[in-house]
């Protein structure tokens, strides 16, 4: 018997998570790999989350919950938009995820159908691409440049909709961005925000790298009028990668169509991880010493990349990523990767990933390591590249 492959199948690969996975085999190969591939924190999950995973452990019950989460974990996330954003928030409204990847795959099943257009910015984050398209969905790619200061804007999507020929179902914007950086400020995010809800555009909020700015405003689309669908997650400024744990803040009218679905796909996030996020949201002091390491890796690519010729293509304000322009030396940056992780033993993720058109020319390094790692694999990139 000979079965077929489905076409949904056929996405890009996540290059990124394939460079990992080559520096993970040189790595145990014996070779001194500095991986600057993934948004990889290089701090453990905050100890109050690791103390907290312990007792449970020693406790032994570790189960399903409600399918979107923990009353206890949903109320410790209204007190944090409480404390950070003075915003009142029905623990109701918020659904713990399997990380941040199911809430993106439970709101596009719950907003879209197959063939509605959804808009994205360019350079973006791929697996926003590569999931819209598995489901189905009408990927509509905005380029974004320092014209329209790298986000998304109003304008950017009435001319994509003259230009592509579609009505826009949803769009999605990060703030800040994977791979640029950028920073959307409150009134850019409120003109957005305002032009979707005037158009009955369903407007996704990524913030995941909330708590990771370190120049402009940083804004939760909650402090705005409408209905924002917002997505967070315990991955990067929590640290918490592994422990594949997120949340939505929902509409009312969006919570039980949400439910619905995570019923079936996930059953419920892992309550052992629930427990761990909800201590981690008491870690703030530790966690902004981490950020504190990030910000002096960022002050040392600012000054050490532009004199190797290596310019950020983009703002590096928020998030922990050098998005940088390598058309100096190649306009190949796939093979300009592999090239300097097998002769240097650094890896970054080729521009491809976030940017089908432009991609070729840009490289993304995360900084998310160790201040020693960031500072030794900037000296090894400039000596090969001289």
């Amino acid at each position: 018997m000979v079965f077929s492959i489905s076409k949904r199948s056929e996405v890009e690969p996540f290059h990124a998570m394939d460079v990992l996975a080559e520096a993970t085999k040189r790595r145990a190969g014996g070779h001194p790999v500095i991986s600057m591939a993934v948004g990889q924190p290089s701090h453990p999950a905050p100890r109050a989350a690791l103390d907290a995973a312990r007792t449970a452990l020693a406790e032994g019950r570790i189960g399903y919950t409600d399918a979107l989460g923990t009353a206890r974990l949903k109320h410790a996330l209204a007190w944090h938009y409480r404390d950070r954003h003075g915003l009142e928030i029905d623990p109701a409204r918020i659904a713990v995820t399997t990380g941040s990847s199911a809430a993106f795959n439970l709101a596009f099943l719950s907003l879209f159908d197959a063939g509605d257009a959804v808009a994205i910015a360019r350079p973006g984050y791929p697996a926003y691409r590569n999931i819209l398209g598995a489901l189905g969905l009408h990927v509509v790619e905005v380029p974004v440049t320092a014209e329209t200061h790298f986000t998304l804007t109003p304008e950017s999507l009435e001319a994509i909709q003259q230009e592509k020929g579609v009505k826009l179902k949803g769009v999605l914007l990060a703030s800040p961005a994977n791979p640029t950086g950028t920073v959307t400020g409150r009134e850019g995010l409120k003109a957005l925000a305002a032009y979707c809800d005037a158009n009955d555009i369903a407007f996704i909020s990524d913030e995941i790298y909330h708590g990771l700015t370190f120049a402009g405003e940083e804004t939760t689309a909650l402090e705005l009028k409408g209905e924002a669908i917002v997505i967070n997650s315990f991955s990067k400024y929590y640290c918490m990668t592994g422990w594949r744990i997120g949340w939505m803040v929902l509409p009312d009218r969006l919570v039980r169509p949400i439910e619905r679905v995570a019923q079936s796909l996930y059953i419920s996030p892992p309550e052992l991880s629930q427990i761990a996020a909800t201590a981690a949201l008491g870690a703030s002091e530790e966690l902004d010493r981490v950020k504190a390491s990030y910000a002096a890796n960022r002050k040392l690519l600012l000054d050490r990349l532009p004199k190797i010729g290596l310019a950020p293509a983009s703002p590096m304000d928020g998030a922990f990523y050098a998005y940088v322009d390598v058309s100096r030396f190649t306009n190949d940056s796939m093979d300009f990767a592999r090239r300097m992780l097998a002769e240097i033993n650094v890896a970054a993720t080729p521009g491809l990933d976030f940017d089908p058109v432009e991609g070729p020319r840009t490289l993304r390094m995360s900084y998310a390591g160790s201040e020693a790692e960031i500072a030794e694999a900037a000296e090894r990139i400039g000596m090969w590249l001289k």
